[in-house]
């Protein structure tokens, strides 16, 4: 991922999570995939193996869009946290804008 889509999303995740149209934390993620809230997750690719076991399997059974390329102090930073494993997007507007940023890099 180019530096400059990455500060993109970032920028646009750190907005939702302040709108609050984003969860942060992998319980907080957990919960809004069960209820059939969340349409985006962000995880960090260097997140510890238990919270990956504990999030990925759900969002693969529900068919969740996830990006893995960032890192936990990246998703730390923009949401004023030490340490963020998973980050989850509930508005479908901030999604697809993600998602279209993503596009552009690809």
């Amino acid at each position: 991922m180019e530096a400059v889509v990455r500060r993109k999303i970032l920028g646009l995740v750190g907005l939702g999570i302040r709108g609050r149209l984003a969860v942060v934390g992998v319980q907080q993620v957990r919960d809004a995939a069960k209820r059939g809230k969340l349409k985006l997750a962000l995880v960090a690719g260097d997140a510890s193996r238990n919270s990956l076991n504990k999030v990925l399997p759900l969002l693969a059974a529900r068919k969740v869009v996830v990006i893995e390329n960032l890192t936990s102090a990246d998703l730390a930073t923009i949401s004023g946290r030490v340490s963020v494993s998973a980050i989850g997007i509930i508005d479908t507007g901030l999604a697809k804008g993600i998602r279209s940023a993503l596009m552009a890099d690809g």
